[in-house]
């Protein structure tokens, strides 16, 4: 037969009572201990941005573009979206050590007016740390030179190379991936951007800079392949041009230096000159109109953003209150006093029936 074991409540109680001294004792620890992790705690700001994406939907402007291919005998399949990345993969690429690094040279300025460098220097050089974690810091970097450095990392921090950044350019941009949230809405596809900072302005200069940066990544990305074709539809144009002008000047320089001349041959000749001019010409208009295509193929594939919510810079901190960080430590403090008298009386507390 088991054992059931119960809670004397008015023993417990009574215990509490008998010690409410040192449980107000305990308390007050707790909230001077929380009191004094709320003041050693950088004030934050966050900034948001929201950004709405284009459909991948067929419009007008696509259509009339198609049809303006087919004239031509060319298939552009526009209105196909084949993107390997989608909105959901936004968070993902935000989080990519290329695009981390690239907000290292961004310009900030603070607030106050007091300090105006670049991303990566702000956050190495001037940003405050709590000071509860300045010991386990501390603890970390001597375990680390008592280790040694061998893992053959660079240590010029005056040349970035993603494929190997050094230790300090991890950590920033370690801090920076900490400091960035994207999240996509599935039902609305709408993007949000939050960046978190100890300034203010820097806060909301960066959630822009990021918005920017997506929206420049995603554009050209898309836009790839459609500028390589247009590239070369302009050389192929340029050539096509070369060689019409060549051609027509060497028409029209043997038609002036025979124009006097009835021989068949010389006729012939003049015939001979005058079919590649127009070969040359169709292959020169043909081209010119696949540069058209190709341009207006470029302008389709620029995906349009719209900008729901911009950056603007934050007033109030997102830190927890003072009062509320005392009250929740002072109820901690309560919790783990009771819990010390339930195990010092549990003799009283618990009966085993």
């Amino acid at each position: 037969m088991s054992n059931k074991i119960e809670i004397d409540i008015i023993a417990l109680l009574r215990a509490i009572k008998d010690n409410k001294l040192w449980m107000g004792v305990t308390m007050g620890i707790f909230g001077i201990i929380g009191l004094a992790v709320a003041f050693g705690t950088p004030k934050e700001y966050r900034t948001s941005v929201m950004l709405a994406p284009e459909t991948a939907t067929s419009n007008s402007l696509t259509s009339n573009i198609s049809s303006l291919a087919s004239m031509v005998g060319m298939d552009m399949d526009f209105g196909n979206s084949n993107d390997a990345i989608y909105p959901e993969l936004y968070p993902d690429l935000i989080q990519s050590t290329d695009f981390l690094v690239s907000l290292f040279p961004v310009t900030v300025e603070t607030k106050d007016g007091s300090l105006t460098t670049d991303y990566y220097d702000y956050l190495n050089n001037h940003t405050r740390k709590a000071w509860y974690r300045k010991p386990a810091e501390w603890l970390a970097n001597l375990v680390e030179k008592m280790k040694g450095d061998d893992s053959g990392a660079p240590t010029d921090d005056s040349r970035v190379n993603p494929f190997r950044l050094t230790k300090k350019q991890y950590n920033v941009a370690h801090k920076i991936g900490k400091s960035i949230d994207c999240s996509v809405d599935r039902k609305t596809s709408v993007i949000t951007i939050e960046v978190t900072d100890q300034d203010p302005l820097i806060s909301a200069t960066m959630a822009d800079s990021v918005r920017n940066r997506l929206q420049n990544f995603i554009t050209e990305y898309r836009t790839k392949k459609a500028r390589n074709d247009l590239a070369y539809m302009e050389r192929l144009f340029a050539e096509a041009r070369e060689q019409y002008v060549k051609a027509r000047q060497q028409y029209a320089s043997f038609s002036d230096t025979n124009q006097d001349l009835m021989l068949q041959t010389f006729k012939s000749k003049q015939d001979d000159l005058e079919n590649d001019m127009q070969l040359k010409y169709n292959a020169y208009t043909q081209i010119y109109e696949q540069l058209q295509l190709s341009k207006a193929k470029v302008q389709e594939r620029t995906p349009a953003f719209t900008v729901v919510q911009s950056a603007s810079v934050p007033i109030k901190h997102i830190n927890k209150s003072k009062l509320s960080v005392l009250i929740l430590s002072m109820f901690l403090g309560a919790v783990a006093y009771i819990l010390f008298l339930v195990w010092k009386k549990r003799r009283q507390v618990f009966i085993i029936r």
